[in-house]
C-alpha cells in the first residue's frame, strides 16, 4: 500500500481520467481498480467538496475509440467530454496482438502503429484537457537512442514530437538509456525501475532462498545492465558479476551485430543461486546462452528477471532450455503484452506493476513528490526481513 497520508491534505490538479488504448487495456483495468480503491480509502477533506465533483468515481476510464477505415487509415474519437481533465494516456507500443484490416488483409499493429494512435488521441483532445500525461512503459524506439554514423534518432525525435503536441509528462519504466530525456530537457520525464516487484515476486515463488553473499549473486548479462545489477546486489547485500558480449562488428543481422561469445567477469558462482537482471527479453537467445553458461559454471539455480518479456521468437527456445535445466524461473512484469500461453509455463512468474503505476498516477494527479511512491531500498529491506522471518509482508 502506498503512503496515502500525503494525499489527505492536498488537492488534485484537475479531475482524473485514464485513456486506455487497446494495447494496454488489461493493465489499465487493473490500474483503474487500484485507483478506485485508493480514492475510497484516503481521508481527503476535498472528496466531499462540490468543487471537486468526480474525485471519487467507480471508474476513471474514458469512453473513446480508435476506429480504422478499410484502407487502414485511422482516427481517434472521444465519446465524452475531457475538458479540464488531468488525462493519463496509457499505451503499450509492443503489443503485437492488436490487429486491423487493410484492404481485406489482417495487419498486426507495430510499434509505429501504436505510436500513431497515441498521437491521434492527443490530437483528439483538441487542447481541451487541463494536462496530458503519457504512460508508455516500453519507451518507443528506446533502443535507437543514440546515433552511430548515418542513423535516425527515432526515440529523441518522438520525445520532441510529443512535447510539441502538448504532453506535459511522460512516464516510462526501465528505459534502455534514460539519458534520452536530454532531447526534451524542459518536459517532464520520469523513469521507474521494478527491483522491488522483482524481489517480491521471486520470494513469493521460491521458499528456500538464502539472501546473503555465500548463497546468492546478481549477474548483469552485459555491460549495459551493470548499473541495474549493482543497485540490486547492493540492496540485497550480495556480490555481483558481469558477462561481456564479444560481437562481430563486421556484419549485421536483424539490425544488430551478432554475439560471438559471452565472457564472464566475476567471482566463483559454484553452488550459488544466481539472479540475472536486465531491461528486456527480445528473442531471448543472449539471455538463454548466459543462463546456460552459468549452469555450466555449476550455479545452483538461475533466475532471470527482465522488465519487458517481448519473446519475439516465441517460447519454444525457453521451453527447451527449461527442460535442459539451463534456468529455473523467468520473472517479467505485466507492463507489456505477454502471450497468453506463458502463464501456463512452470517457469514463469509475473511481477505485477499495476498497483505501483496506480500510485504514481494518484500522486501525480495531486502534484505530490513522486519520492513518496519510491523508497525502494526500504521496501526491499522490509520484504527481506519479513521473508527471513516467514511473516507475510503487507
Amino acid at each position: 500500500m502506498p503512503d496515502l497520508h500525503e494525499l489527505e491534505h492536498t488537492m488534485p490538479v484537475a479531475p482524473l481520467k485514464l485513456v486506455a488504448l487497446p494495447s494496454a487495456a488489461n493493465l489499465s483495468r487493473r490500474i483503474n481498480d487500484y485507483l478506485v480503491s485508493f480514492r475510497k480509502s484516503v481521508n481527503n477533506r476535498v472528496k466531499n467538496d462540490p468543487a471537486f465533483h468526480g474525485y471519487i468515481e467507480n471508474s476513471y476510464l474514458t469512453d473513446f475509440a480508435c476506429p480504422r477505415f478499410g484502407s487502414g487509415e485511422g482516427k481517434a474519437i472521444f465519446h465524452e467530454s475531457i475538458r479540464g481533465k488531468d488525462l493519463f494516456i496509457i499505451t503499450d507500443v509492443c503489443n503485437h496482438s492488436i490487429t486491423y484490416s487493410v484492404n481485406g488483409y489482417t495487419n498486426h499493429m507495430s510499434p509505429d502503429d501504436h505510436y500513431q494512435d497515441l498521437k491521434r488521441v492527443i490530437a483528439a483532445c483538441n487542447g481541451k484537457a487541463h494536462r496530458i500525461n503519457v504512460i508508455m512503459p516500453f519507451l518507443y524506439e528506446s533502443r535507437q537512442h543514440k546515433r552511430n554514423g548515418r542513423e535516425s534518432l527515432d526515440c529523441a525525435y518522438a520525445l520532441k514530437e510529443l512535447g510539441a503536441m502538448g504532453v506535459s509528462n511522460l512516464i516510462t519504466f526501465d528505459a534502455h538509456d534514460p539519458r534520452v530525456q536530454n532531447a526534451t530537457p524542459l518536459n517532464g520525464f520520469d523513469n521507474f525501475t521494478p527491483p522491488y516487484q522483482f524481489i517480491r515476486a521471486l520470494l513469493s515463488a521460491e521458499e528456500d532462498l538464502i539472501v546473503d553473499k555465500e548463497h546468492l549473486v546478481v549477474i548483469s548479462p552485459d555491460e549495459g545492465a551493470l548499473d541495474r545489477a549493482i543497485y540490486f546486489a547492493t540492496v540485497l547485500g550480495v556480490d555481483t558479476g558481469m558477462f561481456y558480449k564479444r560481437r562481430d562488428y563486421s556484419i549485421m543481422v536483424d539490425g544488430k551485430n551478432p554475439i560471438v561469445a559471452h565472457e564472464f567477469l566475476g567471482d566463483k558462482i559454484e553452488d550459488k543461486d544466481v539472479i540475472i537482471i536486465d531491461d528486456m527479453i527480445s528473442s531471448g537467445e543472449s539471455m538463454l546462452d548466459t543462463a546456460k553458461q552459468l549452469k555450466e559454471m555449476h550455479a545452483r539455480r538461475v533466475f532471470i528477471c527482465c522488465t519487458f518479456g517481448l519473446f519475439t521468437n516465441g517460447l519454444k527456445a525457453f521451453d527447451e532450455a527449461y527442460e535442459k535445466c539451463h534456468f529455473d524461473k523467468v520473472i517479467t512484469t505485466n507492463l507489456t503484452y505477454l502471450p497468453p500461453e506463458i502463464v501456463r509455463k512452470p517457469y514463469f512468474v509475473e511481477a505485477d506493476m499495476s498497483k505501483f503505476t496506480a500510485s504514481i498516477i494518484d500522486f501525480m494527479n495531486h502534484d505530490v513528490s513522486l519520492a513518496n511512491t519510491l523508497a525502494t531500498t526500504e521496501k526491499i529491506h522490509g520484504i527481506l526481513e519479513s521473508y527471513n522471518m516467514r511473516v507475510p509482508y503487507q
